[in-house]
C-alpha cells in the first residue's frame, strides 16, 4: 500500500492505494470507452488538525520533507507536527501527531469513500445509495463501497464484481495514545475523533485485498492495524530504519562534476531507488502512471491495464541493484499469467508458445470463444477482409476495452442514447499495440538477466526458461513468419512496436528472435534440457532474414554509395507509418550491439546509425520521457553523450508530442517531488527517472556477453563522461557485485565480489597495463593484456589495480 502525504492549511491528506486492487479483470465487457476501466485505490483519508487560529500549515512556519534514507516524512507548522511512516512488515501507514497548540483541538481522521452517488449521473452509469453504502453499476461491472465501525475502529470496504470476478478492498483506522470516538459523518465519510489534548498520539492507517469473496476483508485490515497497535511510533519507526538501512547498503552510485550535472542525476537516481523499495513489495507491479501515488479518486488516465513500454521504465534498472527482490512484484505478474499466455498464442495467431501482448491485463488475456478465436486468426493474420467479419466478432468486439492489445483497432467513441458508438483506427485490426510480439521477448530477456545476476537455477528452470521457451516457440510457430525464395525467414504483417503497423522484417520482431533464440539454447544448455527444441531454434536463427537496413535490397530508403548502413524500422509493404525511420533497437536490447559485441560491422552499423539521430549533442539536446537513447548512447561507449541526455532527460527538455498531452489536459513539467504528470491526471510518476538510471548503469557497468547467450564480459565506466568522477557498487552478470572509482577520467580501482564463484572476464580498464589482483588483502598475481580473465571462489573479493599501485593508498569514505 501507499499513498501521496500532501497538505491544505489545516490537514494531512491521503488517498490510500494498492498494487492488489483491480476493478475488473481480462474478461470485462463494461469499459468499452478509453480511461474508464480502474484500480488500485481504496479511499481517501484526511487528519483535518481544525484550525482554529493561524494557519497550521502556513509559510514561514511550515516545512514538510521526505528522509529517503530512513523512509520517513514531516511536516512541521504552527503548534502541530507530524510523522508518518509506512511500516515495512505490515500494511500499515501511522501519523504520528505532535499537537502543541495552547488550547489543541479535538484531531479527526475522515475515512472518505472515493466514489458517491452523485458522480455517477452520465452515460451508463448509474449508483444506488443507502445510509452508509454506495452501489455504482457500470454495464455488467459493479462497485459497492460500504463504510462501517468496529471496536472503535472506522472501516472503508470495496466490492467489485463481474460476473465471476470478484475483488475487494478494505481501508481500517484507529488511534492509539488517546481516546477516540468514531462516528458517521456523512453518506460517504466516516469519522474517528481523537479527544482534545496536547502531546503526542498515532493515527494508523491499515489495509487488505483479496480476490475471495468469502473473505471478511475488513477482519483483515484490523489484523494489520491491531499488529502495529501493541508499538509505540518510536518502534514502528526503529523497524523501518533498519530495513531501510539495510537497503541502502546493498548497493550505490555516488557521482560529482564541476557544473553540478552529475550530482543532480544521482539525487534523482537514488530517489528512484526510494520510490522502488516503497512500491515493488507486492504480488504485482505498480502500475506505471500513478504508482501507488493516486490522488484523484478512480480517475485512471489509460485505465488499469499494465503496459510493458512504460512498466519497463522502472524495471530494466532494477536487475543492477542488487536488490532482486525488488523484481518480484514484475516477475510474478507476468509468470502468474503464463496459462492465459499460453492458450492466447493458440486462440489468437495460431501458433505456439506464450502470447503476453504489449497492454494487458493483471491476469492476461481472456478465454475466448472457438468461433470468435478463429475468426480472430483468419482477420489478425489478414487471411480474411477486414471488411467481411462478422456482425458476431463486431458484436463480440464492442464491449471490449479499447487499449487492450487485441481490441487496439477500435479508436475514439461517444455515448448515443445511452450507447457507445466508436470508430476504427482505419487500418484494419491494427493498432498502435496490436502486432507487437516484442514485448513478450523483452520481457523474458529481462528474467534471463536476472538469472545472470542471481544465478539463481531454480529461478531459471521455474521462472525464466519457460519464458524464454515459449517466447522462442511463439515466434517459430507463427504463421505469418515464413521461409521465402532467398532460403530466409521473413516475417509478415507485424508492427514496429506503436510508430509502425502491418510492415515486414521490423527492427523490432527481428532484434526480438535475434536476442532470445540464442538465450533459449543456452538456458536450455545449462538445464540440460530440450534437446530437439534448440535443434529447431538453432535452424531459425541461421536462416533469419537480416534485420532491416537501408543496405537491403528492397529498403525505402537505399543507401547511397557513400552512406554508412543504418538501421531502419521495417521493410515495405506497411499498413501505417514510416518504415524507413531509423532505430537503435539492437544497440536498446538482447545485448546485439554493446560495447562487448564481437561483430564490428554491427558496432559500425550502431555508432553511424546513432550519429544519424543525434548528429550533435549539447546541453540543449531535448530527451523525451520515455527516449531510451542515452541507454544506446552507453552501449555504443559514448560517454560525450551520456553527458548530455541523463540530465536532460531528467530536466524534460523535450517537446514530447505524448507530454502530457491528454484529453482535455495540459502540459506539465517536473514537480517539486521529481515526478511528472506525463501519462495524465492523477497518473504522477517518474518514468524518466528509471530511464536514466538504466542508462546510468550501462555508463558505468556493463557485463553483456559478445552475443547473445555467450558468456558476461564486465566493462567498468565503459561510458561514463570524464568529466564526472563516480563509485559504485553495481550488480554484475555472473553473480558478481562490483565495486569501482573514476577520478578525472581514470579508472582507480576495481573490486569484484564473486557471489557464485564464477569465472570473471573484465576488460581491463587501463589498456595493455599489467594489473595486480589482490584476494584476502594480499597481492596474488600479476595479469596482462586487454581481456583479465581469472578463476573466483564463492563469497570471494578480488581487488584489481594497475601493477605496483598501493592499494591501501585508494581507501576513503563515500
Amino acid at each position: 500500500m501507499g499513498s501521496l502525504v500532501w497538505t491544505v492549511p489545516s490537514a494531512l491528506k491521503f488517498q490510500i492505494n494498492r498494487v492488489d486492487v483491480f476493478a475488473e479483470n481480462r474478461a470485462t465487457n463494461s469499459f468499452p470507452e478509453r480511461h474508464t476501466d480502474y484500480g488500485s485505490g481504496c479511499g481517501f483519508v484526511d487528519i483535518d488538525l481544525v484550525d482554529y487560529g493561524p494557519d497550521v500549515f502556513a509559510t514561514p512556519e511550515f516545512n514538510q520533507h521526505l528522509s529517503v534514507y530512513d523512509a520517513l516524512v514531516s511536516a512541521n507548522g504552527n503548534g502541530v507536527s507530524a510523522r508518518a511512516l509506512a511500516w515495512h512488515e505490515r500494511d500499515v501507514i501511522a501519523v504520528e501527531i505532535d499537537d502543541r497548540r495552547p488550547q489543541p483541538p479535538a484531531i479527526q481522521a475522515d475515512l472518505r469513500m472515493l466514489r458517491y452517488a452523485r458522480q455517477y449521473l452520465e452515460g451508463e452509469n448509474h449508483a444506488l445509495a443507502s445510509r452508509h453504502s454506495v452501489r455504482v453499476v457500470t454495464r455488467n461491472h459493479s462497485a459497492t463501497c460500504t463504510l462501517a465501525i468496529r471496536d472503535g475502529r472506522t472501516i472503508l470496504t470495496q466490492e467489485f464484481r463481474e460476473g465471476d470476478y470478484f475483488n475487494s478492498s478494505a481501508v481500517a483506522i484507529g488511534i492509539v495514545g488517546r481516546p477516540a470516538k468514531a462516528k458517521f459523518a456523512s453518506d460517504a465519510t466516516v469519522r474517528l475523533a481523537a479527544a482534545p489534548g496536547r502531546g503526542r498520539f498515532t493515527i494508523l492507517i491499515a489495509s487488505a485485498s483479496n480476490f475471495d469473496p468469502k473473505a471478511d476483508i475488513a477482519a483483515r485490515a484490523l489484523g494489520e492495524l491491531e499488529a502495529a497497535a501493541r508499538q509505540s511510533f518510536d518502534s514502528l519507526a526503529a523497524s523501518n530504519r533498519t530495513w531501510w538501512h539495510d537497503f541502502w547498503s546493498r548497493s550505490f552510485v555516488r557521482l560529482e562534476s564541476a557544473d553540478g550535472s552529475a550530482n543532480e542525476v544521482e539525487r534523482n537516481y537514488t530517489y528512484y531507488l526510494y520510490v522502488m523499495g516503497a512500491s515493488s513489495r507486492g504480488k504485482y507491479p505498480p502500475r506505471f502512471g500513478g504508482m501507488l501515488w493516486f490522488t484523484n479518486g478512480d480517475m485512471r488516465e489509460w485505465g488499469a491495464q499494465h503496459w510493458w513500454a512504460n512498466t519497463s521504465c522502472y524495471y530494466n534498472a532494477l536487475v543492477a541493484v542488487n536488490r532482486p527482490e525488488l523484481m518480484d512484484p514484475c516477475f510474478s505478474m507476468y509468470s502468474g499469467m503464463y496459462a492465459a499466455a499460453t492458450l492466447a498464442a493458440r486462440q489468437q495467431w495460431g501458433s505456439q508458445g506464450i502470447f503476453i501482448p504489449e497492454t494487458v491485463f493483471f491476469d492476461g488475456l481472456e478465454t475466448l470463444p472457438d468461433d470468435i478465436a478463429a475468426e480472430m486468426r483468419d482477420l489478425y493474420l489478414m487471411r480474411k477482409p477486414w471488411e467481411e467479419r462478422s456482425q458476431r466478432f463486431r458484436g463480440y468486439g464492442e464491449p471490449k476495452a479499447p487499449h487492450n492489445s487485441r481490441w487496439n483497432w477500435k479508436d475514439k467513441g461517444k455515448w448515443v442514447e445511452g450507447g457507445w458508438i466508436y470508430r476504427d483506427k482505419g487500418c484494419g485490426p491494427f493498432g498502435q499495440v496490436s502486432h507487437i510480439f516484442s514485448s513478450q521477448a523483452k520481457i523474458a530477456h529481462l528474467y534471463w538477466q536476472h538469472y545472470q545476476h542471481t544465478q539463481d537455477v531454480s529461478f531459471l528452470r521455474e521462472r525464466a526458461y519457460p519464458m524464454l521457451k515459449g517466447v522462442a516457440e511463439f515466434y517459430r510457430h507463427f504463421p505469418n513468419l515464413r521461409t521465402e525464395a532467398d532460403g530466409h525467414y521473413h516475417i509478415h504483417e507485424v508492427n514496429n512496436h506503436e510508430p509502425v503497423w502491418g510492415a515486414r522484417d521490423t527492427q523490432e520482431e527481428l532484434s526480438g528472435m535475434y536476442g532470445i533464440l540464442p538465450v533459449a539454447i543456452r538456458a536450455a544448455e545449462i538445464l540440460n534440457i530440450d534437446t530437439d527444441f534448440r535443434e529447431a531454434w538453432r535452424d531459425l536463427h541461421r536462416n533469419l532474414a537480416s534485420l532491416a537496413a537501408n543496405t537491403s535490397p528492397d529498403s525505402p530508403r537505399p543507401r547511397k554509395p557513400e552512406d554508412p548502413g543504418l538501421w531502419i524500422a521495417g521493410l515495405p509493404p506497411v499498413r501505417h507509418g514510416n518504415i524507413a525511420a531509423l532505430g537503435l533497437v539492437p544497440a536498446l536490447f538482447y545485448d546485439l550491439c554493446t560495447v562487448e559485441t564481437a561483430d564490428a560491422t554491427v558496432r559500425r552499423i550502431g555508432n553511424a546509425t546513432f550519429d544519424a539521430i543525434h548528429p550533435q549533442i549539447t546541453a540543449d539536446t531535448p530527451v523525451s520521457v520515455l527516449n531510451r537513447d542515452a541507454t544506446a548512447a552507453a552501449h555504443l561507449g559514448r560517454a560525450d553523450a551520456g553527458r548530455y541526455m541523463l540530465p536532460n532527460q531528467l530536466r524534460c527538455l523535450a517537446p514530447d508530442h505524448d507530454f502530457c498531452d491528454w484529453e482535455g489536459g495540459g502540459r506539465t513539467g517536473v514537480l517539486a517531488n521529481r515526478m511528472t504528470l506525463r501519462e495524465g491526471p492523477g497518473a504522477i510518476g517518474l518514468e524518466r527517472i528509471g530511464r536514466v538510471a538504466e542508462a546510468l548503469h550501462a555508463a558505468l557497468l556493463q557485463s553483456g556477453p559478445p552475443q547473445p547467450g555467450g558468456e558476461p564480459v564486465l566493462h567498468v565506466f565503459p561510458a561514463a563522461p570524464k568529466e564526472w568522477n563516480a563509485q559504485f557498487t553495481l550488480s554484475a552478470r555472473g553473480g558478481f557485485l562490483v565495486t569501482a572509482s573514476a577520478a578525472r577520467g581514470a579508472v582507480e580501482f576495481i573490486e569484484v565480489l564473486s557471489r557464485a564463484g564464477q569465472e570473471c572476464r573484465i576488460r581491463n580498464p587501463w589498456g595493455e597495463t599489467a594489473v595486480d589482483l589482490y584476494r584476502r588483502g594480499t597481492r596474488a598475481e600479476t595479469l596482462r593484456g586487454p581481456m583479465v580473465t581469472f578463476a573466483t571462489q564463492r563469497d570471494e573479493t578480488i581487488v584489481i589495480v594497475p601493477a605496483g599501485v598501493d592499494v591501501a593508498r585508494l581507501k576513503r569514505t563515500v
